[in-house]
């Protein structure tokens, strides 16, 4: 099969497509023939050797990120953290699925989405696919949703409390407005300039152009500043918080949460009530996933970056 091999730290160019063996699953496994992947976050940190808390943080967590992920390249060479796909084959003891189930699925840190073939347990973020999406679209879903709506279920988020996200049109981001709006809040996005009218169409009730105002300026106070980029300076966020209010953190939480195959379900059900759509910034095929990287590392992808993946030249 073809896989997306990560040789070594670095740029974009470090990615090679190569012929590597199909996975054959265990008793406990399916094997997914994967339709759709994504660039996300994760995948890019780990191909450049970046931790992403900040300088004084990353240079005292790079010498345990050798240790846990590899010296001098990732040991896990397939990168990939989410995707979507069908069911080719179950070991003898798999019972939740069946060959031809079309699912979505999050591999966390066990990666290995870069590829046209990967094995999972059935127990994993591993789920039937929304009837309502496609496989470009139901990928990011795995991964993204889930993390939006972990962390802001969090702030046990009442109607009519008001909830800014900043970072608002990134994948996270996107995700986070319209579950904070279906718990009922009031959402201030902020974004810059070219994707105001983005966030709007997904529910913010009031847009921050970040590139023309510092929402601190505002005056407002909020009772939860989700920041879905890890980029706010602390002092901000405390000017900008209510007496009683919470801050998070996309990344200074990671560490604490643990995805949850309950979680996929429920994103799957936003999704099929019309309650969650995929914002999807651009499709490469995974021929071009070194310049679907390079994309994304400069910082300005709408929603989501998805790699399409063939089988006998057929997405």
């Amino acid at each position: 099969m073809k896989a997306v091999i990560c040789t070594k730290y670095g740029p974009p160019e470090v990615l090679q497509i190569k012929e590597v063996e199909k996975p054959s699953p265990k008793p406990n496994e399916v094997l997914i023939k994967i339709l759709a992947t994504t660039v996300h976050i994760g995948d890019t940190k780990i191909r450049r050797f970046e931790p992403g808390l900040g300088p004084v943080k990353d240079f005292f967590f790079k010498p345990i990120m050798r240790i846990i992920v590899g010296f001098t390249g990732p040991r896990k060479k397939i990168l990939g953290m989410e995707l979507s796909g069908e069911i080719e084959a179950v070991g003898k003891d798999v019972t939740l699925f069946k060959v031809g189930n079309p699912v979505f699925a999050s591999t966390e840190f066990r990666f290995g989405a870069y590829a046209q073939y990967c094995c999972l347990p059935e127990d994993r973020i591993l789920a039937t696919k929304p009837a309502n999406m496609t496989h470009e679209e139901a990928a990011p879903v795995s991964n993204g949703g889930i993390t939006a709506l972990i962390h802001l279920r969090k702030a046990n988020i009442r109607k009519g409390q008001k909830v800014l996200i900043y970072g608002a049109s990134g994948s996270v981001g996107t995700y986070a407005i319209q579950i904070a709006k279906y718990f009922g809040a009031e959402v201030t996005a902020v974004c810059s300039t070219s994707n105001l009218e983005m966030v709007k169409s997904l529910g913010a009730d009031k847009v921050i152009d970040y590139t023309q105002q510092d929402f601190t300026q505002s005056g407002e106070t909020y009772d939860v500043i989700y920041d879905a980029v890890g980029k706010i300076e602390s002092f901000k966020r405390k000017k900008s918080l209510s007496k009683l209010g919470l801050y998070l953190n996309v990344f200074s939480m990671s560490g604490n949460i643990k995805l949850k195959v309950e979680d996929l379900y429920t994103i799957k059900e936003f999704c099929e009530a019309g309650k969650l759509r995929t914002v999807i910034d651009r499709c490469y095929p995974m021929e071009e996933i070194v310049e679907a990287h390079r994309y994304v590392d400069k910082g300005h992808k709408k929603g989501n970056v998805v790699i399409t993946i063939e089988h006998n030249g057929k997405t």
